[in-house]
């Protein structure tokens, strides 16, 4: 069974205006798979996955490029990252032709890879002006539940448009959280914890060992296990590090492999230059709550709603869900999304900025939180233009708690 996705439509419009178009995340999220569904029928695939076609790939990029012709469909561009000037030349050739004939250029490739940092790295360099950019990450909620498409956004007239969703109660949502979004896990293809045991083995044999080029994959995995106890937290390497038993600076290395490869993502604080005093560190998240609910070893959904971590993994799910959902609609969340804490401990987990304007969200697991926003004053140092606040949390229905703040129910993102 093939769930689509949100993207499709940003794909479908950026084919327009862009020759080239570059789909990054993690492994397995479904990159290959939607495109294909998607690709015109004279569009080629090829993976260099492939052994046979990554080492024609990189030994005689040309020919490579001529024996597949275009359009063509080129999975994990990172593994041969000559092919790019390559294409850079058959997209100048192609929209010379067509400014000569007066036609429009087409799409002419379609580059999916699971090694972000690298990827743009490769790509800015080689094709600037003539590519378009996604991330896709796993599955959201709605994508899920067949009711995914609109933007999300904290005003609140947008979101009363959004009031006809069948709500979640906690037990779906903590099931939700605990299966987390890969696609064969959704589909039910392949049973849950044999899918992620098999999924972080193939994760650090593969993406890690090239990336470090060294074998502490023991020391990564207990790595990884430490962080997802720790989602939603602030990142401090120095103590990841002593707690670790590694020196901060490998610390800072596995953080940027995680971060590149689509795992986590990292939640910047806001700043101003009226205040010295916000914290500087970012806040971790992974980006499947699945994934972080197996490495952290819950061993089922009732389990994990009343543990230590049900707060943290619940603001897991919205943060990543808010971030899936803008990313789906070709818009870069850190631009708009932030925290807020300060040295006297008042924080705000989530801020939504929209030009001068601030949307303060809180995030609570239970249903009907207890002044939830008692720190939304503190922003009004920073902009005379704080909009009305949402706490998004187990509410069943969209309703206002005071003139400026809003209960939300998580089934609207």
């Amino acid at each position: 069974m093939y769930i689509k996705r949100v993207i499709e439509k940003t794909i479908k419009k950026m084919v327009n205006e862009f020759p080239v178009i570059v789909i990054s995340g993690a492994r397995q999220v479904g990159k290959s798979t939607m495109l294909k569904m998607i690709k015109e029928d004279n569009m080629n695939y090829v993976t260099l996955d492939d052994l046979d076609a990554r080492n024609l790939a990189l030994s005689d990029p040309k020919y490579f490029l001529e024996q597949y012709s275009y359009p063509l469909l080129i999975d994990e561009i990172q593994y041969a990252p000559n092919l790019l000037p390559y294409i850079k030349m058959i997209v100048d050739d192609e929209k010379f032709k067509a400014l000569k004939n007066n036609t429009e250029v087409k799409s002419l490739f379609w580059l999916t890879g699971s090694q972000q940092f690298k990827v743009m790295k490769d790509v800015s360099e080689s094709l600037a002006g003539r590519v378009g950019v996604l991330n896709l990450y796993s599955l959201s909620n709605s994508e899920i539940k067949g009711y995914g498409g609109l933007l999300f956004t904290p005003k609140l007239d947008e979101l009363k448009k959004k009031e006809n969703i069948v709500h979640c109660d906690s037990k779906e949502i903590f099931e939700r959280i605990f299966n987390g979004g890969m696609p064969s896990i959704a589909t039910g293809a392949i049973e849950r914890s044999n899918y992620f045991s098999s999924y972080i083995n193939t994760y650090i044999e593969r993406d890690v060992k090239q990336l470090l080029n060294v074998g502490k994959t023991i020391e990564f995995y207990n790595f990884m296990q430490y962080i997802a106890v720790r989602t939603a937290q602030e990142l401090n390497y120095s103590t990841i590090a002593k707690e670790i038993g590694v020196d901060p600076k490998t610390i800072n290395n596995w953080i940027s492999i995680l971060e590149s490869s689509g795992i986590i993502y990292l939640l910047q604080p806001f700043s101003s230059n009226l205040s010295n005093r916000i914290i500087k560190a970012p806040k971790l998240y992974f980006m499947d709550t699945g994934l972080c609910s197996y490495l952290a070893k819950y061993p089922n959904p009732e389990t994990l709603e009343i543990g230590a971590l049900s707060g943290a993994i619940f603001e897991t799910f919205v943060v990543s869900e808010i971030i899936k959902n803008i990313t789906s609609h070709g818009l870069d969340p850190k631009m708009n999304l932030y925290y807020y804490r300060d040295k006297d401990q008042k924080e705000v987990d989530l801020l939504y900025i929209e030009g001068d304007t601030i949307y303060p969200i809180e995030i609570k697991k239970g249903i009907s939180p207890n002044n939830p926003d008692k720190n939304f004053a503190v922003l009004n140092k920073y902009s005379n233009d704080i909009a009305t606040g949402i706490v998004i949390c187990m509410t069943q229905k969209l309703q206002p708690i005071n003139r400026n703040c809003w209960l939300c129910p998580v089934s609207l993102l």
